[in-house]
């Protein structure tokens, strides 16, 4: 369901700002670290909402292309020897830089 302005992502973004932009330069040196942590949780929850359901459909995507129905599947059949390893090597890439762009984008422009 759609609201109205702001959006969840204005929302998070100025949340983001007043902690990161405001509020920081004012925090005691024994809670900046901690203050940090939660900037950095509001970011990955801004990238999972923006990327999350567009990462979830390319990865049931891939999952098809292997002719598997879940990741369970996957193990299972890997496991089993049932796959080409070339696929799976690079449907299991493209998870993982998936994930990077939720968790952490700049592991992505350090490679």
């Amino acid at each position: 369901m759609s609201h109205d302005a702001p959006d969840l992502d204005q929302l998070l973004e100025a949340v983001t700002e007043f902690l990161r932009d405001r509020l920081a330069p004012d925090v005691p040196e024994q809670h900046r670290f901690h203050l940090r942590v939660a900037v950095n949780v509001l970011e990955i929850v801004r990238r999972e909402a923006a990327l999350g359901p567009g990462q979830e459909r390319a990865h049931r995507d891939r999952l098809a292309a292997l002719g598997v129905a879940d990741d369970a599947e996957l193990a299972r059949r890997l496991r089993a020897g049932e796959l080409d390893p070339a696929a799976v090597r690079a449907a299991v890439y493209e998870s993982v830089v998936d994930k990077l762009r939720v968790a952490n984008p700049r592991y992505l422009e350090e490679s």
